[in-house]
C-alpha cells in the first residue's frame, strides 16, 4: 500500500526543484559576505530568493528579512512594534503559539480577540477595544493553521490604520494556497515560512511595508541589512526563494484542491463528523473535522496503519491528548479532542482525497461497531 501524505499545514513534502537548487547552493559553499567569487555567488542566490519571496507576497525585495522560521520572524515583528511606541497587544484567539506565546512573555498587556463560531475574528469587538487607551499591535493570521478559515484582513486593517495602531499577519499558512498581496492586505508586518511552501525547514521571512521599524531581535554582525545578524543559511534561503516561485506559479493548482476537499468533505459528514469552520472561508487544501466519541489520537493511528498520514491540528501540539486551540476557541467544546485535520499540497492528487474519505470512514464504522459491542456487553 502506497502511504499518502497529507499533512502539508504541518510541514510540505519538499518539492525537487527545491532539492536541486539546494544541493547546488551545498555543492558551493561560500560566505554572502565575502568578496570573492564564491561569496558573489552565495550573494547572487540570498538576493535572488529575496525577490522571489516578495513576489509571492506583493512586497518589495528590499523589505524581506531572512529567519530561522516564522517563529523567530512573528516574535521580531511583535518586539518591533513595541519598541515602535506600541503599549499593548491584541491577540486572536486562534493563532498560532509562536504568536501568541511572544505577546505573553513581551511584557506588555494582551487582550485575546475572540472569534465566532466559525472562527472569524470579531471585527465589533476589535474596533470597540482599538478605543480604549493605548497604541496597539494587532496580530491576526491570514488563515488558521488547524481550520484554515481565512480572517478578514483587509477589514480588520481598515480599523487598525484609523485607530493608529499596528497590524501585524501571520501569512504563513496562507501563502502559496491562496492569493497573498501585502498591499491588499495592508500590514504593517507579515511572515512567512518556506517549509509550508514546498521548502525547506527552518527558514523564514519578516516583511515589512515602507517606512515600518524593524528592530533587530539577534545582535551580532550586519547581515540582513543589520536586521538580523548570523551568516545566512544560503542553501535553506535559495531552496526558499524556488519554493516560493513554485506556490504562485502552481496557485491554480491550490485552488483545485478546494473541489477534492469537498468531496471528501461530504463523505465524512455524512458518516457523523462535524466540519470546523465550514461555513467561513477557507483554504483550499484545509480539511478540519471531528466527532465528540472517539479521540485524535485513535483516529490518527487508525490512518496511519492504513497508509494514512493526518495530524490532530497544529504540528506544534502533536503528542499532547488535549483540546484543540482552535476548537475551543468557537466555544465547540464537546469535540475539543476529536479534532483531526487533513491538508494538501503539491503533490496530492484527487485520488489521495478520496482515499482519506474512504478510509476515515471504515476506520469510524469500525470505531462505532466496537463501541456499540461494548455497551452490549456491559449491558
Amino acid at each position: 500500500m502506497t502511504p499518502v501524505y497529507l499533512d502539508y499545514n504541518a510541514s510540505a513534502l519538499v518539492r525537487p526543484e527545491v532539492q536541486d537548487v539546494m544541493a547546488r547552493a551545498l555543492a558551493d559553499n561560500g560566505n554572502p559576505s565575502a568578496v570573492h567569487a564564491a561569496g558573489r555567488r552565495a550573494r547572487a542566490r540570498v538576493e535572488t530568493a529575496r525577490a522571489q519571496v516578495a513576489d509571492l507576497v506583493g512586497a518589495d525585495p528590499t523589505a524581506v528579512v531572512f529567519s530561522s522560521g516564522g517563529t523567530e520572524s512573528n516574535a521580531q515583528a511583535i518586539l518591533s512594534a513595541l519598541a515602535a511606541g506600541c503599549e499593548r497587544l491584541i491577540v486572536g484567539a486562534t493563532e498560532h503559539p509562536c504568536v501568541a506565546e511572544a505577546a505573553a512573555v513581551s511584557g506588555a498587556p494582551v487582550e485575546v480577540l475572540p472569534v465566532d463560531a466559525n472562527g472569524v475574528v470579531d471585527l465589533v469587538w476589535l474596533e470597540e477595544a482599538l478605543l480604549r487607551p493605548g497604541r496597539a499591535v494587532v496580530a491576526i493570521h491570514h488563515a488558521n493553521n488547524e481550520s484554515g478559515v481565512i480572517q478578514p484582513i483587509a477589514e480588520a486593517a481598515h480599523l487598525v490604520r484609523a485607530a493608529g495602531g499596528w497590524l501585524h499577519v501571520d501569512a504563513i499558512q496562507s501563502a502559496g494556497k491562496i492569493s497573498v498581496d501585502m498591499r491588499t492586505l495592508d500590514a504593517d508586518t507579515l511572515t512567512v515560512s518556506a517549509h509550508k511552501l514546498g521548502g525547506p525547514q527552518g527558514v523564514g521571512a519578516l516583511i515589512s511595508r515602507e517606512g515600518t521599524p524593524v528592530i533587530r531581535a539577534l545582535h551580532g554582525a550586519g547581515q540582513e541589512r543589520g536586521l538580523r545578524a548570523g551568516t545566512e543559511n544560503v542553501p535553506g534561503i535559495a531552496g526558499f526563494g524556488v519554493a516560493a516561485d513554485c506556490a504562485a506559479r502552481d496557485l491554480p493548482q491550490a485552488a483545485a484542491h478546494q473541489a477534492w476537499r469537498d468531496a471528501a468533505q461530504a463523505r465524512v459528514r455524512a458518516a457523523g463528523a462535524t466540519i470546523i469552520g465550514e461555513a467561513a472561508e477557507r483554504l483550499p487544501n484545509t480539511l478540519f473535522m471531528a466527532v465528540p466519541d472517539w479521540d485524535s489520537p485513535q483516529q490518527l493511528i487508525s490512518m496511519d496503519l492504513m497508509g494514512l498520514m493526518v495530524s490532530a491540528g497544529s504540528a506544534c501540539s502533536s503528542g499532547k491528548t488535549k483540546a484543540s486551540k482552535a476548537i475551543s476557541a468557537m466555544g465547540l467544546h464537546d469535540l475539543g479532542t476529536g479534532g483531526v485535520r487533513v491538508s494538501g499540497g503539491w503533490g496530492t492528487t484527487q485520488d489521495d482525497w478520496s482515499r482519506f474519505a474512504e478510509v476515515w470512514v471504515s476506520a469510524y464504522e469500525k470505531h462505532r461497531a466496537r463501541q456499540s459491542q461494548r455497551v452490549r456487553e456491559v449491558a
